[in-house]
Parts: structure tokens; C-alpha cells; sequence
């Protein structure tokens, strides 16, 4: 039984943490090139109407995706338009996204759909599903090879959906690419001192949109996998804060991404414990109540800020992040 819980809370924890950990690596690039973003909310939230919407109509999964990265990467480009090219408020702009999208949605939805802001489900056979074909009689036979490794590998690792292991795959993919790259050194570079940058020839505003770009790109994909992977269809507001919950894991990983996927796994736990302890009773010495389901809704969110706050220590941002960059004539 204590296998059963354990591989069931590991796997859990991986598909909550997916769209915080693409969310939260669309952040950090975008921020590592001095742009501060907060609509990450508002674009995770927009992707997911989007992806929803057309899912739904065409019955195509690639189309949902296509269409959460179209609109995302849309709204970057207003967040750019807004902030790089006519140096905005970059804090200001990334609230009036989310706001935009809060309300937006709501409105399209009941316009196209007529079902109170919500989209029709999405076809169960348009759904992203376990990237392993015949999982069910594959999970037999490794849980043939003993409980633990059944429960634990098979369920718990081996059970997910192409989404889940491209998000954390891209973890290490973000690092080469800011470490290791001429791009990406440029990117980190434009973040620190946009001056030197553009004193070497290169056009600070032009790799400032490439990591709009990029955000946009890995804020569709969590978008898509809210509706395409984690529900059947889209219900306002069903990101629920977790672009600010993305945006805290960022920062507590201090703009590095191996430090930010454990962030968002803290989450992600958190929110499957939190899941697992529904309908829990107090000890029966406090009087045997049951435990208010909202109070445990918002344990993960509470414990997730708790912690941040205390184990955070000190975070140095970019030197240039929100500083809109003026070239020198």
C-alpha cells in the first residue's frame, strides 16, 4: 500500500509541476534578458482558451498546440512592443495581459460557446496520453518485477505524456543554451549590460524579442497541456495563480533553471499532498472535525510562499532587468 501512495503522489507531483516548470523557464528567459515578465498568468491562461478552442473544433491536437503557441507568442509581442520598443512599464504591461486575459476569455468563450465562458471538452482521442503505447499491459509487467519498482518506476516515471518529459528535459536544454551558446551568452549579456552588448554590434532590442519569442513558445506549451493533458476543456480562470506561483519558483531558483525545476517540484508536491489529504479529519483529541477542503486548496500555496520567503536568501536579479535600454547616439 505505502508503494501504491508513493507512486502515486511521484507521478502527481510530475504533471502538476509540468506547466509551472515550461511557465516558469519561459520567465527565466525572458528576465535573464532584462524583461521583466509578469503576464505569465495571463499567457498561460489565454494559451489554454486557445488550445481548448480550436482542439475542440478541429479535433486536431496539433492545431490546439499551434494555436496556444500562436497566441502566446502574440501577447509576447505586445509585452515587446509595449516595453522594448517603446520602453513601457514592463510590471504594468505584464498586469494588464493578465487582466486582458482574465476578462477576454471569459467573453470569447461565451460568445463562440455559449457555455458560460467555458469551451466544449475536448475528444479523448485529441487528449495528449502516456507517450508509452499499451502502458496498461507494459505497468503488468514491470509491476510483475516486484511492487516497488511497479508502483514507483512504472506509474510513477514511466506513465506520463510527451509534455511532462519535454518540460523537464528542457531544463537542461535552457542551461546549454544560456551556457553554452553564442546566443544565449549575448541573451545573459543583454540582461547584465545592454551597453556592452550593443557596443559589440548586436541589437540589443532584436535579442530582447527572441527571448519574447522563445517565452511565448514555452508559455503555449503550458497552455496546451492544462487542456490538452491535465483537463478536457477550458473553465475561467483555471490557471488558478499558477504564473505567479511559476514567477515565485524562478525567482527562489534564482534565475538558473536547475534550481527552478525544484521549486516548481516543491509545488507540485505540495499540490498532490494537498489532493491526497481531502476529506482528512483532525485527530480525534481535537475534536474529530473534517478539514475544510478550502483550507487544504490553499495549503500548497500557503506552505509554497512560507518557504520561499524563508529559504529564498539572497537573490540578485539581472542588473538590467526592467530597465528599458536607450542607446547612446
Amino acid at each position: 500500500m505505502d508503494e501504491i501512495l508513493i507512486g502515486s503522489v511521484l507521478a502527481s507531483t510530475l504533471r502538476v509541476s509540468t506547466p509551472l516548470l515550461l511557465c516558469a523557464l519561459a520567465g527565466l528567459i525572458a528576465e535573464r534578458s532584462g524583461v521583466i515578465d509578469i503576464g505569465l498568468e495571463g499567457k498561460m491562461l489565454f494559451a489554454a482558451f486557445a488550445a481548448a478552442a480550436a482542439a475542440s473544433v478541429s479535433h486536431s491536437t496539433g492545431l490546439g498546440m499551434l494555436a496556444a503557441i500562436g497566441v502566446a507568442c502574440l501577447l509576447s509581442l505586445i509585452h515587446g512592443f509595449a516595453c522594448v520598443t517603446h520602453r513601457g512599464d514592463q510590471v504594468v504591461s505584464g498586469i494588464a495581459i493578465n487582466m486582458v486575459a482574465a476578462g477576454l476569455t471569459v467573453v470569447l468563450g461565451i460568445a463562440w460557446f455559449a457555455q458560460g465562458g467555458q469551451t466544449p471538452p475536448v475528444a479523448a482521442e485529441v487528449r495528449l496520453t502516456g507517450l508509452v503505447p499499451g502502458w496498461s499491459e507494459l505497468d503488468g509487467a514491470v509491476a510483475d518485477l516486484g511492487p516497488w519498482l511497479g508502483a514507483v518506476v512504472g506509474h510513477g516515471l514511466l506513465s506520463h505524456n510527451i509534455l511532462v518529459y519535454l518540460a523537464f528535459a528542457l531544463v537542461a536544454g535552457v542551461w546549454f543554451f544560456l551556457q553554452r551558446t553564442k546566443t544565449g551568452l549575448r541573451l545573459r549579456a543583454v540582461g547584465e549590460n545592454p551597453a556592452m552588448v550593443e557596443a559589440a554590434g548586436v541589437s540589443v532590442p532584436r535579442l530582447r524579442y527572441a527571448a519574447l519569442m522563445i517565452n511565448g513558445l514555452l508559455c503555449g506549451l503550458a497552455g496546451s497541456y492544462l487542456v490538452l493533458a491535465q483537463n478536457a476543456a477550458f473553465s475561467p480562470n483555471m490557471t488558478a495563480g499558477r504564473g505567479y506561483i511559476a514567477l515565485a519558483a524562478m525567482i527562489f531558483g534564482k534565475w538558473k533553471p536547475l534550481p527552478t525545476m525544484f521549486a516548481c517540484l516543491l509545488f507540485g508536491f505540495l499540490d498532490a499532498v494537498a489532493i491526497r489529504m481531502q476529506g482528512a479529519h483532525l485527530p480525534a483529541g481535537l475534536g474529530g472535525a473534517e478539514i475544510p477542503v478550502q483550507l487544504i486548496q490553499a495549503l500548497p500555496y500557503l506552505l509554497t510562499v512560507v518557504l520561499l520567503a524563508g529559504f529564498i536568501g539572497q537573490a540578485l536579479a539581472p542588473k538590467a532587468l526592467g530597465r528599458p535600454y536607450v542607446k547612446e547616439r
